[in-house]
């Protein structure tokens, strides 16, 4: 039985020509060596499985050639280049630093460098994943780095360039490897597959070349994994079953099922999904994404940033032109947050079944970004036929007279309330007015109120179009928290505090206000005019206005400070006072 060579090892590219999607550094390299001007260090850095450790052997194998050709590549038949391609040569050394990290595996390395190479210009060092040297080690290199001898070159290589001290980092010249685009990924597995004789679905490819999230290494590893599930015949659903992922087909139906607002779809759609194993938040993680690439197809100009396969491209840009962009940025946010709070979630399902719901309610004549108190919800669901059918439908219209005329009218349905409206709240037993001794109660008689400055014109057609709707309590707490969270940062003291205050409506239009004390509302004060007429605006009445009242439960009082509490005793008996200037006493 003949041993088995993975593809990411048999495909391996043996010159620069072959590399793939890394096609400007591979340039870069081969006109240095045209040049003959060489640096003393280099650093390769990148994603994993992009081709670093490729291009550094490509490189030292090349500029040791005997007999290089015009282009900068190794002849291959030199006997330099032939003991490079049997690893068996000593000019060029390869070591990882993962399992050589110590200062006197750095030393064993300084100690061969001073050794001039037997056979060729130069003695390459090759030193992979050196972000593992520990800090010693990295400091033992330095110097060595900075000044080696003219026949040696160190090539360094790492995923983690942010680990790599900055004093190395200054003596190379550092190349950074981007990651492989999913096209360039499936013209190499469409390569291999016709080196091996494969068959293969193209989409089934784009499928692999996701999964592989931008590495070439990664890409081949899958592709032999799915040539052995499939028998050499690798289709898109062989690939869909064997590494198990949620194809395209699945968001696009979601996302139709969604913009139809066909709620009863989408739920048995997700429940298809769990079913097949896949976890909540990914997917709502993989549906956000999905309609981000929904957002960028509607531009031809962002249609570039879409990493898929070009039939793929042509249906994003054709379910784009069905969504708006207010739906997609709204849906977008909407499911990165239940993504993103899925792991906290209690109820993990009903966490993503409740934003599938929202989104489906979304739609363009939307302007707030929540539900409010007028917002009617969309049906959820559709009724079934032994519910359309036990309704019975009514012939054409014909004007009804009489007893008929008035049955009609009693058997009208009540108007539905919106199930978005807060409810409303249980009425709260007002706390107990005590009156207390305060010391700004002078301060309360005379409070400057800044008004800004309106050109009568203007409030007069402000006032005019105002009408004088009737409002509750619910409409009145709704605006009143809506009216905190839109203050701007800087006024966050006053939004911490309209958040706790309870309201309450009076006779008259008046909304009274209720403080705990009297330095609350001299601080409130300034800011009422503002508040009113936000309310006039929002509650479409021009007669309400802000009465602001000091009330102090028992339970209040008994958070008093020192000098508070003093002041209520000497309210109740004037001897302490006395007690105070006869002894000296100071309060804290």
């Amino acid at each position: 039985m003949e041993n088995f060579i993975v593809s990411a090892r048999k495909y391996r590219p043996t010159t620069f020509d072959d590399v793939v999607g890394q096609q400007a550094l591979a340039g870069t390299l081969k006109r240095a060596i045209i040049n003959h001007k060489l640096a003393s260090a280099y650093l390769f850095c990148g994603p994993r499985g992009v081709g670093k450790t490729t291009c550094a052997r490509i490189f030292a194998k090349a500029i040791n050639c005997l007999h290089p050709h015009q282009d900068g590549e190794a002849c291959n038949e030199c006997e330099s280049c032939v003991s490079f391609n049997e690893q068996r040569s000593l000019n060029i050394q390869e070591l990882n630093a993962a399992a050589n990290n110590s200062v006197d595996d750095i030393r064993q390395i300084i100690d061969q460098v001073r050794i001039p190479p037997q056979l060729g210009k130069y003695k390459v060092i090759i030193l992979d994943e050196v972000h593992m040297l520990s800090p010693s080690a990295s400091n033992a290199l330095l110097k060595t780095l900075e000044e080696p001898p003219s026949y040696v070159i160190f090539i360094l290589a790492t995923t983690e360039k942010q680990k790599i001290l900055p004093t190395i980092l200054s003596r190379c010249q550092i190349f950074d490897f981007n990651r492989m685009e999913v096209n360039d990924i499936v013209g190499q597995l469409k390569k291999v597959a016709g080196l091996e004789g494969i068959t293969y679905d193209e989409r089934a490819l784009n499928i692999i070349a996701q999964k592989a999230d931008g590495g070439m290494r990664d890409s081949l590893s899958i592709f032999d994994q799915v040539t052995n599930f499939s028998g050499g015949n690798i289709t898109y659903e062989s690939v869909l079953k064997c590494l198990n992922v949620l194809d395209y087909d699945y968001y696009f139906s979601m996302t139709d099922a969604l913009l139809d607002h066909q709620v009863s779809r989408a739920l048995l759609l997700y429940n298809e999904i769990v079913n097949k194993g896949f976890n909540g938040g990914v997917f709502m993680g993989g549906l956000a994404s999905h309609l981000r690439d929904l957002l960028v197809s509607k531009d031809a100009e962002t249609t570039a940033l879409l990493d898929v396969a070009e039939g793929i491209r042509q249906q994003y840009v054709s379910q784009a032109q069905k969504c708006s962009r207010k739906f997609l940025y709204r849906a977008i946010r909407m499911c990165d947050k239940c993504s993103n709070e899925y792991k906290l979630s209690y109820n993990k399902r009903l966490s993503v079944e409740i934003t599938l719901i929202e989104v489906s309610q979304l739609s363009d004549g939307d302007d707030s970004s929540g539900p409010g108190p007028d917002q009617k919800l969309k049906p959820l669901f559709k009724e079934t036929a032994q519910t359309v059918s036990a309704t019975p439908i009514p012939p054409a219209a014909t004007p009804l007279k009489g007893d008929a005329a008035v049955m009609a009218q009693a058997l009208k349905p009540e108007k539905a309330v919106s199930p978005t409206a807060p409810p409303e709240p249980a009425a709260k037993p007002r706390p107990k007015l005590i009156k207390t001794p305060s010391i700004m109660a002078a301060l309360n008689e005379n409070v400057p109120v800044k008004n800004e400055e309106k050109k009568p014109e203007d409030s007069a057609k402000a006032a005019a179009s105002i009408g004088e709707e009737d409002y509750d309590l619910t409409k009145v707490n709704y605006y009143w928290k809506q009216y905190a969270k839109e203050l701007p940062h800087e006024e966050a003291a006053v939004s911490g505090r309209m958040e706790e205050m309870e309201l309450s409506v009076q006779p008259g239009n008046v909304v009274e206000v209720h403080v705990n004390n009297d330095m609350v509302k001299h601080y409130m004060a300034p800011h009422v005019p503002a508040i009113e007429q936000y309310l006039r605006s929002h509650l479409n009445n021009k007669n309400v206005s802000i009465r602001v009242k000091v009330y102090v439960s028992e339970k209040q009082t008994l958070r008093l400070n020192p000098k508070q509490y003093f002041q209520k005793l000497v309210a109740e008996n004037e001897g302490f006072a006395l007690l105070k200037e006869g002894m000296g006493l100071e309060l804290d």
